[in-house]
C-alpha cells in the first residue's frame, strides 16, 4: 500500500468519525427540543385541568336543554328559588313551598319541644320531600321539577298552578280544616292527549328525617316506627330497633311517618296499590334525628278526575285520632287511632275500654299528671282488693296450719316418698277446707294490670311536658345525676323514680318471700331459698331496664308496689292467727270424715299427683322383679 492510498483511507476515516460526531449531537438537540415543548404543553394542561371537562360539561349541558326545551313543562322548570304559602290555623301551621307544590314544613301548635321552643316542627325544606310522577306516552312528569303559581290563596286554602305548554296544566289544592287535617287534591287540564288510555298509576316517592322531639333519644327511640295499615286489615311497622325495609304484599289504606308522640300521615281516597316499598334507617345520636324513612307507592290516577289525599300532621291523640274518621272526605274507617299501640290483645282491651276511659275522665277534671297517676293507682287496688284479701286469706291459712302439717308428714322424709307427701298434704288442706294456690293470685292479678300500664304511659301524650314533684315532664327520664360519657347498661344518667321503683321493688319481694316461706314445708322450702335469690336479682335487672324509661311508668310503678306492701303489711296486722287456727279446727271436725272434694286447678293438680305415685309404685314393683 503506497503512501497516497494509506493517506486517503484516513481522510476517509476521519470523515467518517466526524459525520457520526456530528448527528449524535443533532438527535441530542431535537431530543432536547422535543422534551422542551412536551413540557410546555404539560404546565398549560396543569395550569386548565378542568378545561376539556368544562368544553365537554358545556355540550352535555346544552344538549339536555335541548332536549328538555322539548318536555310538556318546560317553562316551569325553571331553576329557581320557591316561595312560601302558609296555611294555618290555631292547631297547625303548614308552609307550601312554590317549588314542587307540596308541603315543605309542619309545625304543630300548643306543644314544645324538648329544648323548650314553643310549638314542635315536625320538618321542614332539609327534612322531607314529597313527590309526585305522572305517566305520560313521552316522558315522565314529575312535580318536584315544577315551579307552580299560587292562586286563591287564604289562612286555611291554597291553589297552585304550574303552566306547560299548549294549555297543559297542573293544579294542586289544599284545603285545611279545624283540626290538623289537611286535604289536597292534583289534577290536570289540557293533558288528555299525552297519556295511554285506560286506567293510569302516578308514582308516589315520600322521604322524611324524623327529629328528635324528646329528651330521651333511646326511650323515644322505642316508640318511633314507620307505621303502615292493610287494606281492609291491622296495622303493622317497620322494625324500632334496626334498620329495616318491607314490601308488603296487599294495598295500603295509609302510611304514617310516626315518632313516639307525632305523626304525619298520607291517606289517598283510593288505596296504594300492592307492592309499596317501605324503609327505614337508623340514625345517630349525634345528629338529633331519630330514623329516616321512605315510602315508594303508587296511587290511581286519571287527566279527567282529580287524584285526592289527605295529609294529618299532629300528636299521637287516641281521641284525636279517632276523630278523624268524621273529618275526613273519604268516609272510610282509618283506625289511625291504632298509631297509639296499647299492646297486644288482653292489654289492649284493658287500656281500650278501662284505662282511656279512667284516665280521660280524671284529666277532664283538670288534675295534675302526677295526681291522676295516683288516683288511677288507688282505683285499681281497690278493685282487686277484695282478690287480693281473698289471696292472703289462703295464705295465712297454710302458714297458721304449717306446724300440724309437718307433724303430719314428718315421716315421708325419704326422696322416694315426696310423691305421697303431697298426696297427704293436699288431703289435709281439703279437710280444713284451704286451697294452696289461692296465694298465687296477688300476683296473678297484677301482672296484666302491670303490663297494660307498661304500654299506656309511654304513649300517653297528655303526661308530655307535665310536671310533678320533683319530676320535670313525665314522659321522660327524672335524672339526679348525668354525664357525657355513656356507661354501658347504664347509659347517661341515673333516674330517681326509676331508683325508689327498684327499692320498693326490692322491699315488696322480700315481704311476698317472706309470706310464701312462712307456709312452705319441707323440700318445697329448701326451694324457696334457691328461688328467693332470683327475686332478690329481678329489682337489679329492672334497673337496668327501665333508667332510661319515662319518670311517668316508674313512679306508677313505685306507687302501685307501696300500696301493695301498704295493703299486705295491714292484712298481716289486722289478720288474728289464733281465731283463725280454731276457724280452721272447726273445718277439720266438719270435713274429717267427709272431706270437701278440689276443684278446678286444685282437681286436677291433686289427680296428676295420684297418676305419678301410681307410675311409681309400679317402676318400684318392676325392679323387684
Amino acid at each position: 500500500m503506497n503512501k497516497n492510498t494509506l493517506t486517503g483511507f484516513v481522510l476517509i476515516a476521519i470523515v467518517l468519525i466526524g459525520f457520526s460526531w456530528w448527528s449524535q449531537k443533532e438527535a441530542a438537540k431535537q431530543q432536547e427540543a422535543y422534551l422542551a415543548e412536551q413540557a410546555r404543553i404539560d404546565s398549560i394542561a396543569k395550569a386548565n385541568p378542568k378545561q376539556e371537562e368544562t368544553v365537554n360539561d358545556s355540550v352535555q349541558a346544552q344538549a339536555k336543554l335541548q332536549a328538555d326545551s322539548t318536555r310538556t313543562f318546560f317553562a316551569a322548570m325553571a331553576d329557581e328559588e320557591g316561595k312560601a304559602i302558609v296555611l294555618k290555623n290555631g292547631k297547625v301551621e303548614l308552609t307550601i313551598d312554590t317549588k314542587g307544590g307540596v308541603v315543605r314544613k309542619a309545625r304543630v301548635m300548643g306543644y314544645k319541644d324538648y329544648k323548650g321552643n314553643a310549638n314542635v316542627t315536625l320538618f321542614d325544606k332539609k327534612d322531607q320531600s314529597l313527590s309526585f310522577t305522572l305517566p305520560a306516552k313521552k316522558e315522565n312528569i314529575s312535580t318536584a321539577e315544577l315551579n307552580f303559581s299560587p292562586t286563591e290563596v287564604s289562612d286555611r286554602s291554597a291553589t297552585l298552578t304550574a303552566e306547560g305548554a299548549d294549555g297543559a296544566r297542573i293544579v294542586m289544592k289544599y284545603s285545611l280544616g279545624n283540626g290538623y287535617l289537611l286535604h289536597c287534591s292534583l289534577s290536570t287540564e289540557g293533558m288528555d292527549g299525552l297519556f295511554e288510555p285506560g286506567r293510569q298509576l302516578m308514582s308516589v316517592e315520600w322521604k322524611d328525617s324524623c327529629r328528635q322531639q324528646e329528651k330521651g333519644y333511646t326511650f323515644e327511640n322505642r316508640y318511633t316506627s314507620l307505621t303502615y295499615k292493610d287494606q281492609g286489615g291491622g296495622t303493622d311497622h317497620l322494625s324500632e330497633g334496626k334498620s329495616d325495609s318491607e314490601t308488603p304484599e296487599e294495598a295500603l289504606d295509609w302510611i304514617a311517618f310516626k315518632s313516639q308522640f307525632f305523626a304525619t300521615v298520607l291517606i289517598p281516597k283510593s288505596q296504594f296499590e300492592k307492592g309499596a316499598y317501605l324503609q327505614s334507617t337508623m340514625l345517630t345520636k349525634e345528629s338529633h334525628y331519630l330514623k329516616s324513612y321512605v315510602a315508594q307507592m303508587r296511587m290511581p290516577f286519571s287527566p279527567s278526575e282529580k287524584t285526592e289525599f289527605e295529609m294529618y300532621f299532629g300528636p299521637n291523640d287516641f281521641q284525636i285520632l279517632k276523630s278523624i274518621d268524621k273529618e275526613s272526605r273519604f268516609g272510610r274507617d282509618l283506625d289511625l287511632e291504632d298509631l297509639v299501640y296499647l299492646g297486644w290483645w288482653l292489654v289492649r282491651w284493658i287500656n281500650r275500654w278501662f284505662t282511656l276511659y279512667v284516665f280521660d275522665g280524671l284529666t277532664a277534671l283538670g288534675l295534675g299528671m302526677g295526681i291522676v297517676l295516683i288516683l288511677i293507682t288507688l282505683l285499681l287496688k281497690g278493685l282487686t282488693f277484695p282478690m287480693v284479701k281473698k289471696s292472703y286469706m289462703s295464705s295465712a291459712k297454710m302458714r297458721v296450719l304449717k306446724p300440724k302439717i309437718e307433724e303430719a308428714t314428718k315421716q315421708y322424709d325419704k326422696p322416694e316418698d315426696q310423691m305421697q307427701k303431697q298426696q297427704v298434704q293436699m288431703q289435709l288442706y281439703s279437710q280444713y277446707g284451704v286451697s294452696p294456690l289461692g296465694g298465687c293470685l296477688p300476683m296473678l292479678i297484677q301482672m296484666p294490670i302491670w303490663i297494660a300500664m307498661f304500654f299506656f304511659v309511654p304513649n300517653a301524650i297528655q303526661l308530655r311536658g307535665e310536671s310533678f314533684l320533683w319530676m320535670q315532664d313525665l314522659s321522660t327520664y327524672d335524672p339526679i345525676f348525668e354525664w357525657s360519657k355513656p356507661i354501658w347498661g347504664i347509659g347517661d344518667h341515673l333516674s330517681l323514680t326509676c331508683i325508689l321503683f327498684c327499692v320498693s321493688n326490692l322491699l315488696y319481694s322480700y315481704m311476698t318471700m317472706r309470706q310464701q316461706r312462712d307456709q312452705m314445708i319441707g323440700q318445697q322450702a329448701e326451694q324457696m331459698k334457691m328461688m328467693q335469690w332470683m327475686m332478690y336479682l329481678m329489682p337489679l335487672m329492672f334497673f337496668f331496664i327501665f333508667n332510661d324509661y319515662s319518670s311517668g311508668l316508674n313512679f306508677y310503678y313505685f306507687v302501685s308496689l307501696f300500696f301493695s306492701a301498704a295493703i299486705m303489711w295491714t292484712l298481716r296486722k289486722t289478720t288474728n292467727d289464733e281465731k283463725l287456727l280454731a276457724k280452721l279446727e272447726a273445718n277439720y271436725k266438719e270435713n274429717k270424715n267427709n272431706p270437701k272434694k278440689q276443684s278446678g286447678l286444685a282437681a286436677r293438680l291433686e289427680a296428676m299427683q295420684k297418676q305419678q305415685a301410681e307410675m311409681q309404685r309400679m317402676r318400684q314393683q318392676m325392679k323387684k322383679k
